[in-house]
C-alpha cells in the first residue's frame, strides 16, 4: 500500500518533464502507474492487509493503513477508471496547452491521494487525504483558470467541501476521544454511544455529505462542469464524489444504528434523489444533464449505504461499480460529442446518432445501465436495492413505505433523463438534416472511442456475470447485520422487486414523452430557496461582518492596536489571578551582586531609551538590556542561551541599523503623538504583570519539573550532553520544524515585500557594477573599490580580510559540537551571518555578491528539505519521525567518531538562518543601497 502511494506521488512529480518531452501522448505511460497498483489490488482481493507505522503516538497521528474488502472495492474503480481516464487524456487534450503538465501531475496525484483515503484506518491520516483530495480538485476544476466561470466553480467546490471536512474533522476528534482510538477498525468493533458521539457521527455526516453533493451543499458539483471532460468522468462520477459514500459505507456496520443516523442520511438522501432528477430533466447542456443525475444518483447511493441492512448494503455497493462504469462512460461521451461538434447543447444536436453509430451504441448502453434496464449492471443493483429497502426490517413500517415510494419515483426520472440524455444527443428530432455542429464534426479517433466503449461493454458483462460479482461485492455487505440468502442476480423471479421495476421503466418512458409539459411546470418562488443564491448571499454577509469587524478592530493605528493587546495582557491574567488564587509567593529579587548590577544596568539602559531623541542611540540602549539578559544567562550555568541571545542581540541591532539608514537621525518631537504618561504607565504595567505571572507559576508548581531529567534524557536518548541542542533537534524536533518553516514564509514574504516584481534572485557581483573596470592590482576586498572613498575604511576592509575566515571556522565549529557543548545549527548559523554582515559593512553590495553568489532562496528551501528529508527518512526506515540513530566510526587520524543522525537536521537549521541573513542583506541592504545609489543627485546619502 505504501509502494502505490509512493509510486504515484513520483509519477506526479515526473509528470510536468515527461508531458514537456512526450506531449499529451505522456498520459499513456502515466497511466501505468494506477493500471499496475490495479494488478496489486486484483492480486489481494481476498486478503485482508495492515500497515502500522509509528509516527506521532501522542497526538494519535500514526500511519494506519488497512486493506479489506470494502477497500479493495473502491480501490479498483478509482485505479481503474484512473487507468482509463489517462489513457482517455492522451486524445482528449492537444499538445498546445501549457498547463498540461500541471494537469497531469494533479490527476496522478489525485488518484493516489483517493488511494490513501480508502486505505487509511486512522480517522486523521484519511482527513489529511480527503483535504488532499479537495485541494486536488480545486486545481483539477479551475485548469481554464483564465475562465471566470472555472474560477468561481473551483472556489465555490473548495468553501463547500472544506467546510463540510472542518466538521468532519471535529466529529473524527470528538469519536476518537470518546471512543477511545482513532483507528477505524476499533471503533467500528466497539462504537462509542451517547449523546457526545452522536454529535460526533452528526458532524463526520456532515463532511461525507458535502463530499457527495448532498442536499442542502448540492449546488457546487453541476458548477463543477466547469471543469475538462476528463476531470467529470472521474472525479465527479468515479472517483472523488464516492468519498462521501465510502465513509458512509465504512461507518454504517458501527454506527447506523446511532440515534440521528438514519433520519439524516434516509432524508437528504431521498431529497437529493428527487431533486437531482428533477433538475436533470430540465437542462440542455449534456453535461449538467448528467451533473444533475450525479446528484440524483448519489443521492440514491447515499440511502443504500447508509440503511444498515446487508442486502441494502449489498445493492449499494453494487450501485457504486456499476454508477462508476456507466457515468464515466457517459461523462467521456459527451467529452467525444463536445471535441468533434463544439458544442453540448442538446438544441444544436440532430442525426449524430447517424453520424456516429458507434459512439450512440456506447452510449445507449451505458445509459441503459443508468437507468436501470436488463441485462446491464445497472438493473441487478437497482432490482437488489428495491428488494432490500422492502424488506429492510430496521426500518418502521411508514418510514419503509415512504422509502420505497421515493426511490421508486427517483427511478422514474433516472430512466427519463437517460432517455432525454440519448435521444437530445443523437437523435433526429424531426429534422431531415443534421444540424450544422453534427455537419462540421471531426472524425472522431478509435482511442479515443475505445476507454468508454470498453467502460460500457464492462456494465453489460458485469451484468450477465452478475452472480461472480456477488462474490467480489459481498464480503463486505456481510459485514452488516441481516440474511445473507439474498445474492445478485439477473434473475429472481415475478416478486416485488421486478414489479416495481417494470413500473419504473413504464414511468420513465411516460414522464419524457410528457416532459415537455411537465418541465413547464414550477414554482414561482422556490419553496425551499435558490442552493446557489443562499451559497452567494452568506458569502456577501460573511465578507460584510469580516468587513466590519476589521473596521471596528483594526482602524489602521499602530499604537492603538498595541495598546489593545497590551492592555488585554496586563488584564485578564491579573483579574483571574485576583479572583482565583491564593497561593504565597516566594519571590527573591537576586542571587549574587553581579545579577543586582546587571540589572541596574539593564533598568538604566531601558529608561535611557525612552527618553533618547537620536534612533541609533536608543537602539543600541535596547541592544544593551538584550545583552544584560545574555549575561544573566551566562551567570545561572546557561553558556548555551547566553552565546545565542548575544549572537542574536547582534544580528538584531544590525538590521535595525540598516533600517535606520533610510530614517532620520533624530526623532521629530511635533511629529509624535499620543499621551507619553499613559505608555509609561502601560509600559510598567506590562513589566509587572509579566513578573507576577512568573513569581505565581513557579510558585504554583506541584511536582517536581520535567528539567531535572533533561540532561539524563538528552545523554541516553539524544546521545548529546548539551540539553538546549537536543531539545531543539530531538526531543522538541516538531516544533523545531515548525519555528523555521514559519520563518522561511516571514523572510520570504518580507523580501517579496521590498523586492514586489523579483523576489529570487543573487546580490550583485562586482563585474555587475556599472563603473566595473578589471585591475591588476590586489585589493583587500573586490567590493571596496565601488565604495564612495569618503566612506570607505580601509581598517575595516583589512579586519575584515582576517577576521572573516575566522568566524567561518567559528561558525563550523559551533555547528559540529552543538551537540555536547555549547553551539549546534543556530549558533553556528547566527556566527555566519553575522560573518556576511561584517564582509557586506566592509565592501558593500557588491562583495557580498562576491562572497555568497547563490541566491538566497534557494539556501532557505536546501536547509527545509534536509530538516524535512530527515523526518522523512526516520519515517522510511521503520522508526518514529524526527527520530535519531547514532552512527559510530574509527577513522585514521581522528579516531573515534560519534556521529548523530539529527546533525541532519541541524544543517538544515543552519541554512536557514544563513539563507534568512542573506536575505535580509539583500533586502534591506543591497535593495536600499541600489535605491539611494539611483537617486536623483542631492537626495543620496550614506550607501555602503
Amino acid at each position: 500500500m505504501l509502494a502505490i502511494l509512493f509510486a504515484h506521488a513520483l509519477a506526479a512529480v515526473l509528470a510536468p518533464a515527461v508531458v514537456r518531452t512526450m506531449g499529451r501522448n505522456a498520459f499513456l505511460p502515466l497511466s501505468l502507474v494506477p493500471a499496475a497498483s490495479l494488478v496489486w489490488v486484483i492480486a489481494n482481493w481476498n486478503t485482508e492487509q495492515s500497515l502500522h507505522i509509528t509516527w506521532a503516538p501522542g497526538v494519535s497521528m500514526n500511519i494506519d493503513m488497512r486493506f479489506d474488502s470494502l477497500a479493495a472495492i473502491m480501490s479498483a474503480l478509482i485505479l481503474g477508471i484512473g487507468t482509463l481516464v489517462l489513457i482517455y487524456c492522451a486524445r482528449y487534450f492537444q499538445d498546445g496547452d501549457t498547463r498540461l503538465g500541471i494537469f497531469a501531475a494533479e490527476m496522478v496525484a489525485f488518484s493516489g491521494a483517493m488511494f490513501g483515503l480508502v486505505t487509511s484506518d486512522n480517522m486523521l491520516i484519511l482527513y489529511t487525504f480527503w483535504e488532499l483530495t479537495t485541494v486536488l480538485s480545486f486545481l483539477l476544476v479551475g485548469h481554464y483558470a483564465e475562465r471566470a466561470s472555472s474560477r468561481r466553480a473551483a472556489t465555490q467546490a473548495l468553501l463547500v467541501t472544506t467546510a463540510g471536512g472542518l466538521a468532519m474533522l471535529v466529529g473524527f476528534i470528538i469519536l476518537g476521544q470518546v471512543g477511545g482510538s482513532y483507528q477505524l477498525s476499533v471503533l467500528l468493533e466497539n462504537p462509542p454511544g451517547g449523546w457526545l458521539a452522536g454529535v460526533g457521527v452528526v458532524l463526520v455526516l456532515t463532511g461525507a455529505l458535502s463530499k457527495s453533493a448532498i442536499i442542502p451543499m448540492h449546488f457546487w458539483l453541476p458548477g463543477a462542469m466547469a471543469a475538462p471532460t476528463p476531470v467529470s468522468a472521474y472525479l465527479h462520477a468515479a472517483a472523488m464524489v464516492k468519498a462521501g459514500i465510502y465513509l458512509i459505507a465504512r461507518l454504517a456496520p458501527g454506527f447506523a444504528d446511532s440515534g440521528p443516523w438514519r433520519a439524516t442520511v434516509l432524508t437528504l438522501g431521498l431529497g437529493t434523489m428527487l431533486l437531482g432528477g428533477w433538475r436533470a430533466m430540465r437542462a440542455f447542456d449534456l453535461k449538467l444533464i448528467l451533473a444533475f443525475g450525479t446528484v440524483s444518483q448519489l443521492g440514491f447511493l447515499t440511502v443504500l449505504v447508509g440503511t444498515g441492512t446487508r442486502d441494502a448494503a449489498l445493492a449499494g455497493i453494487a450501485l457504486v461499480v456499476a454508477h462508476a462504469m456507466f457515468k464515466a462512460a457517459l461523462f467521456m461521451v459527451v467529452g467525444i460529442v463536445d471535441h468533434t461538434t463544439g458544442t453540448r447543447d442538446i438544441r444544436k444536436l440532430a442525426h449524430l446518432g447517424s453520424a456516429a453509430p458507434v459512439l450512440c451504441i456506447v452510449a445507449i448502453a451505458a445509459a441503459a445501465s443508468m437507468a436501470g434496464l436488463p441485462p446491464f449492471f445497472g438493473f441487478v443493483g437497482k432490482e437488489g436495492a428495491l428488494e432490500a429497502i422492502a424488506t429492510a426490517s430496521v426500518l418502521n413500517p411508514t418510514v419503509r413505505t415512504l422509502e420505497l415510494v421515493g426511490i421508486v419515483a427517483g427511478s422514474i426520472l433516472t430512466v427519463a433523463y437517460s432517455i432525454r440524455f440519448v435521444w437530445g444527443a443523437f437523435g433526429r428530432k424531426q429534422l431531415t438534416n443534421p444540424s450544422a455542429a453534427v455537419q462540421n464534426m471531426h472524425p472522431i479517433g478509435t482511442l479515443f472511442l475505445a476507454v468508454p466503449a470498453l467502460l460500457a461493454a464492462a456494465g453489460l458483462v458485469a451484468g450477465l456475470i452478475s452472480p461472480v460479482m456477488d462474490t467480489l461485492l459481498a464480503a463486505y455487505a456481510d459485514s452488516l447485520p441481516g440474511p445473507q440468502d439474498y445474492h445478485l442476480g439477473l434473475w429472481h423471479g415475478f416478486g416485488l422487486a421486478l414489479w416495481l421495476t417494470v413500473l419504473v421503466i413504464v414511468g420513465g418512458v411516460a414522464v419524457y414523452l410528457a416532459h415537455r409539459r411537465i418541465s413547464r411546470l414550477r414554482f414561482e418562488h422556490a419553496p425551499l430557496g435558490n442552493a446557489e443564491r443562499i451559497y452567494d448571499a452568506t458569502l456577501r454577509g460573511m465578507d460584510t461582518l469580516s468587513i466590519r469587524l476589521t473596521g471596528t478592530t483594526q482602524r489602521g493605528s499602530l499604537p492603538l492596536t498595541q495598546a489593545t493587546i497590551l492592555l488585554t495582557l496586563v488584564l485578564l491574567p491579573t483579574i483571574l489571578l485576583v479572583l482565583g488564587t491564593d497561593a504565597p509567593v516566594d519571590l527573591r529579587l537576586w542571587e549574587s551582586p553581579i545579577q543586582f548590577a546587571v540589572g541596574l544596568i539593564m533598568i538604566a539602559a531601558a529608561l535611557a531609551a525612552t527618553v533618547m531623541r537620536n534612533r541609533l542611540a536608543s537602539v543600541i540602549l535596547v541592544g544593551v538590556t538584550g545583552y544584560g539578559c545574555g549575561v544573566i544567562f551566562a551567570l545561572d550555568g546557561a553558556p548555551d542561551l547566553a552565546l545565542t541571545q548575544f549572537l542574536v542581540e547582534t544580528l538584531t541591532l544590525v538590521i535595525f541599523v540598516l533600517v535606520l539608514r533610510k530614517l532620520p537621525a533624530e526623532i521629530d518631537e511635533r511629529q509624535s503623538a499620543g499621551f507619553k504618561p499613559a505608555r509609561a504607565a502601560l509600559g510598567v504595567a506590562v513589566g509587572a504583570a509579566v513578573t507576577a505571572l512568573g513569581a505565581f507559576a513557579i510558585s504554583a508548581r506541584s511536582a517536581e519539573p520535567i528539567s531535572v531529567h533533561m540532561p539524563d534524557l538528552a545523554y541516553h536518548i539524544g546521545n548529546g550532553k548539551n540539553v538546549v541542542n537536543v531539545l531543539l533537534v530531538d526531543i522538541r524536533a516538531w516544533d523545531t520544524l515548525g519555528e523555521i518553516s514559519v520563518l522561511l514564509v516571514a523572510a520570504t514574504g518580507v523580501a517579496s515585500l521590498v523586492f514586489r516584481n523579483r523576489r529570487f534572485g543573487t546580490a550583485p557581483r562586482v563585474s555587475d557594477a556599472p563603473s566595473f573596470a578589471p585591475t591588476p592590482e590586489t585589493t583587500w576586498l573586490l567590493g571596496g573599490d565601488l565604495i564612495d572613498p569618503r566612506h570607505r575604511s580601509l581598517i575595516l576592509e583589512v579586519t575584515t580580510r582576517m577576521v572573516f575566515p575566522t568566524m567561518m571556522v567559528l561558525s563550523v565549529y559551533f555547528f559540529f559540537s552543538g551537540h555536547n557543548a555549547p553551539g549546534g545549527g543556530f549558533a553556528g548559523g547566527l556566527t555566519a551571518g553575522l560573518a556576511l554582515v561584517l564582509r557586506y559593512l566592509a565592501g558593500g553590495r557588491y562583495e557580498l555578491g562576491e562572497t555568497v553568489p547563490i541566491d538566497a532562496g534557494k539556501i532557505l528551501g536546501l536547509g527545509l528539505i534536509f530538516a524535512a528529508g530527515t523526518a522523512l527518512t526516520s519515517l522510511f526506515l521503520g522508526a518514529p519521525v524526527l527520530s535519531s540513530a547514532t552512527i559510530e566510526l574509527t577513522l585514521p587520524l581522528l579516531g573515534d567518531i560519534k556521529l548523530v543522525t539529527a546533525l541532519f537536521f541541524d544543517l538544515g537549521v543552519y541554512l536557514i538562518v544563513v539563507g534568512l541573513v542573506l536575505d535580509v542583506l539583500r533586502s534591506l541592504g543591497a535593495r536600499l543601497d541600489a535605491e539611494v545609489e539611483n537617486a536623483p543627485t542631492g537626495t543620496q546619502g550614506v550607501a555602503r
